[in-house]
C-alpha cells in the first residue's frame, strides 16, 4: 500500500462518524474507508453520516456527490439504546455486541446503557434474546453530522479500538487456559499410561486435542 493510499484511508476514516454500525456493509468504519479508497465501495453507504458525510467523502476522493444509498439505510436522527430493567435477564449478549463498550453490567444482573457513549449503532437490539432493548431518538430533529460531532466521533473511535484490543486479549487468555487445561489432562494420561492400554491412551489424547482445536476455532473472531 502506497503512502498516498494510506493517507487517503486515514482521511476518509476521519471523515466518518465512527458509529461502527456496519450499515455500510463493512465490519467497521476503517474497513469501509479502506474499501472507498480502493474503489471497492461507493461514497454514499454511510447512513449515520448522511448527506453531509457523502459530501465529505466526495471532496476527499474527487468523486461526484451521490444521494445516500437507500439500500444501506436512510438519514435519520441519532438513536439511543435503552434497556428495560424489568425484562433484562443479564445474558451479557448485548455487552458483547456493543462495539464501543457502552453497555455495563454483569452476568445475571441488569445491564445499563451509558448514554454519553452510545453511538446508536443498533447492534445490541438483534443480540437481545428477550427483546428488552428499544431505540429512542436522541438528537431531536437533527440528523447526520448535525446530530453528531467530531469529538464524539473521536471518542467512539478510541472506544472501538479499546473494545477490539480487549476482545483480542480475552480470546488469547481463553486459548491459553484451554491449552493449559489440555496439557494438564494429557500429562495425567501419560502418567497413567503404565496401567492403561496404549491404544486407549492414544484415543483419549486424540479426543482432547480435537476438542481443543474446536474450542480454538470457535474462539476466533
Amino acid at each position: 500500500m502506497s503512502p498516498a493510499t494510506t493517507e487517503l484511508i486515514a482521511r476518509i476514516d476521519a471523515a466518518l462518524p465512527q458509529t461502527q454500525c456496519r450499515r455500510c456493509g463493512y465490519p467497521d468504519c476503517r474497513s469501509y474507508a479502506e474499501a472507498v479508497a480502493a474503489g471497492g465501495a461507493q461514497i454514499n453507504q454511510c447512513p449515520p453520516g448522511g448527506a453531509e458525510g457523502v459530501a465529505r467523502l466526495a471532496a476527499l476522493t474527487g468523486r461526484p456527490t451521490l444521494p445516500l444509498s437507500a439500500e444501506h439505510g436512510v438519514e435519520a436522527p441519532r438513536t439511543l439504546a435503552l434497556i428495560d430493567e424489568a425484562w433484562c435477564i443479564g445474558c451479557t449478549l448485548c455487552i458483547k455486541a456493543c462495539p464501543v463498550d457502552a453497555i455495563v453490567g454483569a452476568a445475571k444482573q441488569m445491564h445499563l446503557v451509558v448514554a454519553e457513549q452510545c453511538t446508536g449503532c443498533e447492534l445490541c437490539v438483534p443480540a437481545c434474546p428477550v427483546d428488552c432493548i428499544s431505540l429512542v431518538e436522541n438528537s431531536g430533529p437533527l440528523t447526520g453530522w448535525a446530530a453528531w460531532s467530531a469529538p464524539q466521533a473521536e471518542m467512539a473511535r478510541d472506544r472501538y479500538a479499546f473494545h477490539k484490543s480487549r476482545r483480542t486479549r480475552e480470546r488469547l487468555e481463553n486459548e491459553a487456559r484451554l491449552q493449559a487445561k489440555a496439557e494438564h489432562k494429557l500429562a495425567d494420561l501419560a502418567e497413567a499410561s503404565a496401567i492403561r492400554e496404549p491404544a486407549e491412551l492414544e484415543r483419549k489424547r486424540a479426543f482432547i486435542e480435537a476438542a481443543l482445536a474446536r474450542a480454538r476455532a470457535k474462539a476466533k473472531p
